[in-house]
């Protein structure tokens, strides 16, 4: 018999009970009325079975009948057997005990009512294998990727079968959720599976009698703008939903969208706002005093993100049609204006970020990169920027939002240089050869120069600039998870942290400190040459120097104590579905993308 078998799992935990050795059991160490050294009263066995801290306390949560049977076997060790046994147990929890098979060795439980095999690795169940007594069934966490073994012969009366968190999805396994293999069933869990057709699926539901709680979360349907409505209005004997009860208000709300199915489609539409940035060290004061006048250097801000591409009603045939095709081309070129590291960055994670819903090309749903508007530098940028998406791939979707948002913060620098003058393009090409060797045309510009030069300074026109190709460099980037708008929740609102941003060097410092330092050394060459008087005023003036630099040097560090430091680098981020609260809004949101 294999060790992965729910039968083999279950005997070893039945050993592990000694309910046939001490203190259990029919031993010499039974009392039966005559005391020795070798005997324990049952109280004392009893205490030896329940004290944390004995030897043989043993962890029995597999089950609650697994303690109660160990008392009995100290209190009557005659009646148990091995029928007795099998028979005592109606729970049975066998969770992350790596079973893959549940076999035949089930049906010796004959008066099991919940059997729960969570986290386990279970890719199919016969439903022969399983106790006609069976209530509740649990299989979340496992590799379920088909339910017609199960339906082959369910157990007549199941109230409750968990199957969330499998691999299900099929328009096989929705047809397999019918009254007529689950007449009982009460509560039903679905939910992080694959299911995404809503109208199939609450077809298949309909038919259950009993059906009371149904929980949805995490399916690809439940990113539909229509849906819970659709669901509640389709469920009318539905009391919970997705763990929340179904409120008289609620229902009356939705109460109608079941005859505007013709005019439903299931899309997801998801809008990403970008509000304000702060912590944007001012680029101003990373520039030196000294530096020349040109090139004037202008900065600006923006956040760019991305998201699934925007699909719409009209073009989503055609996008279909071309998509394999002209996706690839577009993310090129909207790469193409990076910093080759950047741009090797993008390629990749465009790449990655591809969902596949199905095999075929054409169903492969791309994402597109989004960039608000650019900012010139304050304290606080409020870029106000709200992008609405509609994606009929739900899985794809799905996939999307497991995956998160990354977001990042892009700096543009522009160069700006005079513009060349008239006269300097109109000389240059009549100088010679020779004049272009001694300089002379240069002169002559000069002088040209200068003698227009009291002129420019009374009409004083605008000088032209020429800007070079603007310069994008990408300062800081943060992962946004987005799990919780599978999780039920509508809508995400977050205040990014970037960090601290560390300042640009200083522009210009460099050329500045090489000439001090050739002059600091010029001196120190002239002071050398001076003698040993000049030898005697210096080391007397480097001792006063000396006690004012630890001066300066004390000043210093109590400055930078007293200083504050910078604040985080924050974007304000809201991610938020669209969901139809009542049915008067899904007419107003259908009549709207109809006109459109």
């Amino acid at each position: 018999m294999s060790s992965n078998t729910i039968s083999a799992v279950l005997e070893k935990l039945i050993r592990h009970l000694c309910l046939e050795n001490f203190p259990c059991g029919n031993g010499s160490w039974r009392s039966a009325g005559i005391k020795g050294a070798e005997t324990e009263e049952t109280d004392t066995l009893l205490d030896l079975l329940s004290c944390p801290r004995s030897p043989w306390w043993d962890d029995t949560l597999w089950s609650p009948q697994a303690a109660a049977l160990r008392q009995l076997a100290v209190l009557r060790p005659e009646r148990l057997n091995a029928d007795f046994v099998y028979s005592y147990f109606t729970t049975l929890r066998i969770v992350d005990k790596d079973v893959s098979f549940v076999d035949d060795g089930l049906l010796q439980f004959s008066k099991l009512e919940e059997l729960v095999l969570s986290a386990n690795k279970i890719h199919d169940i016969p439903g022969g294998n399983l106790p006609s007594t069976l209530k509740v069934l649990e299989l979340c966490a496992n590799q379920v990727s088909s339910l017609t073994g199960l339906v082959s012969r369910p157990p007549p009366h199941l109230q409750y079968l968990g199957l969330g968190s499998n691999r299900l999805g099929s328009c096989e396994d929705i047809s397999h959720l019918t009254g007529r293999h689950w007449p009982r069933l009460v509560c039903l869990d679905l939910s992080y599976s694959e299911f995404e057709d809503q109208w199939a699926l609450l077809n298949a539901l309909c038919t259950l009698p009993c059906l009371k709680t149904l929980v949805l979360e995490g399916n690809p349907l439940t990113l539909a703008s229509c849906y819970p409505g659709f669901t509640v209005d389709s469920l009318p004997q539905l009391s919970c939903l997705d763990g929340s009860w179904i409120s008289p208000e609620e229902r009356h709300g939705f109460k109608g969208l079941t005859e505007m199915r013709d005019l439903i489609v299931e899309w997801a539409s998801a809008s990403v706002s970008v509000g304000r940035m702060r912590g944007i060290p001012d680029p101003v004061m990373s520039v030196d005093e000294n530096a020349p006048e040109f090139p004037l250097v202008t900065y600006s801000y923006y956040i760019s993100y991305k998201f699934l591409r925007h699909q719409t009603a009209a073009n989503l045939k055609l996008d279909r049609e071309s998509e394999c095709d002209s996706a690839p081309a577009a993310e090129r070129m909207e790469s193409d204006s990076e910093l080759p590291s950047v741009q090797n960055c993008e390629k990749s994670n465009t790449r990655d970020l591809m969902v596949h819903t199905q095999e075929t090309c054409c169903d492969v749903s791309h994402v597109s990169q989004h960039s608000t508007p650019k900012l010139a530098w304050s304290e606080s940028m409020d870029f106000s920027d709200t992008q609405t998406y509609a994606v009929r791939d739900l899985r794809g979707f799905k996939r999307f939002l497991s995956q998160g948002l990354q977001l990042r913060i892009e700096l543009e620098k522009v160069l700006s240089w005079p513009a060349p003058s008239e006269d300097s393009i109109a000389t240059k090409p009549n100088q010679t050869a020779k004049e272009k060797k001694s300089g002379k045309g240069k002169e002559t510009l000069k002088s040209g120069f200068t003698k227009d030069k009291p002129k420019d300074k009374k009409k004083k026109p605008a000088q032209e600039l020429v800007q070079d190709a603007p310069i994008t460099r990408v300062l800081a980037s943060v992962h946004v998870p987005l799990q919780n708008l599978l999780r039920g929740s509508h809508r995400i609102d977050a205040v990014c942290d970037f960090g601290v941003l560390c300042t640009e060097p200083v522009v210009g410092a460099t050329p500045t400190c090489e000439k001090d330092q050739g002059k600091t050394m010029k001196e120190k060459g002239s002071k050398q040459r001076g003698g040993s008087g000049t030898r005697r005023k210096n080391s007397a003036a480097s001792k006063g120097k000396g006690k004012e630099k630890a001066k300066n040097e004390v000043d210093v560090h109590k400055d930078s104590k007293d200083s504050v430091e910078p604040d985080p680098l924050t974007v304000e981020l809201r991610v938020e579905l669209e969901k139809w609260q009542s049915v008067s809004e899904a007419q107003r949101v259908l009549v709207s993308d109809v006109n459109s």
